[in-house]
């Protein structure tokens, strides 16, 4: 029973990670972020301060809309690794998971300044430049 589980186990594995283009450091910063982003989303639900609400509240509307964007987010890194092995490069999937990276890294910012956590103002200029240049908005 416990070689069952190992090999099973290990085929998943072995899956996922070949599918991702590999358990590197891009990946794993960007599913670490996207924890962080959805327990921060959770923690201002909590605290009646979300923007995904009318009260401000907890919903599991918001939170499985929330999980679905992040599944489709991984869906789109797969995407990415299958157009590197298509043109022979080595550096779209990198790029597509900096830049989810950034996004994510964008929301946690958000959701804890609604928490209440202040930001030097330089930080607020950087984050207002970053939003900008990727042409994201409030609503995003």
């Amino acid at each position: 029973m416990k070689d069952t589980i190992c090999v099973a186990v290990g085929l998943v594995g072995g899956f996922f990670t070949a599918i991702f283009g590999g358990w590197d450091s891009a990946l794993v910063t960007l599913v670490v972020f996207m924890a962080i982003d959805f327990f921060t989303g959770i923690i201002t639900a909590m605290m009646k301060k979300s923007k995904h609400t009318e009260s401000g509240g907890l919903s599991s509307k918001a939170g499985w809309f929330g999980l679905a964007k992040k599944v489709c987010t991984l869906m789109l890194i797969v995407v990415a690794v299958r157009m590197d092995i298509l043109l022979n490069t080595n550096y779209i999937r990198d790029a597509v998971c900096i830049s989810f990276c950034l996004n994510e890294l964008l929301s946690i910012i958000e959701n804890t300044s609604l928490m209440g956590i202040p930001y030097p103002p330089a930080i607020k200029k950087a984050i207002d430049v970053l939003q900008t240049k990727v042409g994201r908005t409030e609503e995003t």
